[in-house]
Order: structure tokens, then sequence, then C-alpha cells
């Protein structure tokens, strides 16, 4: 009996909530939903803003080392975040095997020496890295600020004697062969460049980077006249 009075009563408490009630009652809940939301949504945009230099520098820097093997000066905004530091003092982008002739030719008293010379060399063209490399990040751009590739070395692999040619009183001398082979290393490297070795080198750096470096903003990759690392003013 008194079972049944309890169960009655809760019945009846339960229909005198009327259905508009029950939604004024949800609305509060709702505002702190959407609330939440809201605020948790700021905190992240927030977050990702002050967090975005840093992640910034981060990738540059990784794509940087990756490519070039040396960190750049970066700039965000006319504030420098990092300097410049290379382990190594040049970078070589391009190899080339080249091959050179000359010939050398004296003629004294009516007698005619002859010294004919065919090397083959390895040209190597990249880039001093103690030159500034320096990156600044702006809101619609990234300028990438390189130097201008050179010929790094040039490593002789065979050497070939086409010609040696003594006159019957005017003889080759130890001199006129040692001039030679100090001749034919500069002849490749003049080579080298006139075929373009050096523009090469820099589009395969600039290729290189461009496809490194993820952003959202345009990638422009200059290559500017010989300039070097600026040091940051003395700290007072």
């Amino acid at each position: 009996m008194g079972g049944g009075i309890f169960l009655g009563i809760f019945s009846l408490r339960m229909t005198d909530v009327s259905p508009a009630h029950r939604r004024r009652s949800a609305w509060p809940i709702a505002f702190i939903l959407v609330a939440l939301i809201t605020a948790t949504a700021a905190i992240a945009i927030f977050i990702r803003i002050e967090t975005w230099p840093a992640r910034t520098v981060r990738d540059l820097r990784a794509a940087f080392i990756d490519v070039a093997h040396l960190q750049p000066k970066i700039t965000i905004k006319n504030r420098v975040y990092l300097e410049q530091t290379a382990p190594m003092a040049e970078l070589a982008t391009v190899v080339r095997r080249t091959e050179v002739e000359h010939e050398f030719l004296h003629t004294w008293a009516g007698s005619t020496k002859r010294l004919r010379l065919h090397g083959t060399f390895l040209v190597k063209a990249g880039f001093d890295l103690h030159k500034n490399f320096s990156v600044d990040v702006r809101d619609s751009e990234i300028d990438v600020q390189l130097p201008r590739a050179q010929i790094l070395d040039v490593e002789e692999q065979k050497m070939e004697v086409l010609a040696y040619e003594n006159g019957f009183w005017n003889l080759i001398s130890a001199e006129d062969i040692e001039n030679e082979l100090r001749t034919m290393p500069q002849l490749a490297r003049e080579r080298a460049a006139q075929a373009g070795l050096t523009a090469e080198a820099e589009r395969t750096l600039k290729e290189q980077l461009e496809q490194k470096i993820k952003m959202k903003q345009r990638v422009k990759v200059n290559f500017a006249a010989d300039m070097p690392i600026t040091s940051p003013p003395p700290s007072r």
C-alpha cells in the first residue's frame, strides 16, 4: 500500500515538469558547452600564433641543414632568431669531368721545342659557407639570400703527354714542364666556368631549397653579390 502511494506521488511530480520547463533548464547547459568550445578554440589559436615563430625557425633550419649543411641567419619580422653557423667551409653542389689540352712552343735561334699535354680534371662548383646565407620571413614571402656560386676545387685525374719534342739546342726544361702543369688546372677551371658550372650549382641549390621549404608563403631565392657575414652588435 505504501509503495503504491510513493510511486503515485513520484509519477505525479514527473508529470508536473512541463516540456517548456525542461527546455529552459537545458539552455544553461548548452551555453556552458558553447563557451567551453569557444574558449578551447581560442586557446588553440593563441598557442599556434605564439609558437609560430619557433616552428618556422625550426623548419627553416632543418631544411638548410639537410640541403646545405649549415644554419642560416633567420629573421622574422625584423627580429633575428638564429645567427649563421656552419661546420664546414664549403658546399659543393655539382661536379663535372673536364678535359683540356695545351701546347707550348718556343723557338730560339732557329731551334723549336714543343710540349703538348692533355689533362682530365674533376671540377667542383658550389658555395663558400663563410659568406652570407640569410632568410627573412615576411607575411607573404620568405626571402632567401645566398652568395654567388664559385669554382671550389679542380682535382687532377689524369695527365697525358701528347708531344715532347726538343730542339737541337733549345731543350725542354724542368721549368717548362712545371709551368705547363700549373697552366692545365687553370684552363680546366676557366672551361668549366664558361660551360656554366657555377650557374648549374646555383640552380641545383635553389631547386633543392624550394623543394625542402614547405611554408604557406612564397619562397624567393636570390643570389646576391659577395656579402660577408654581419656579426650581431655587442651586448651592453
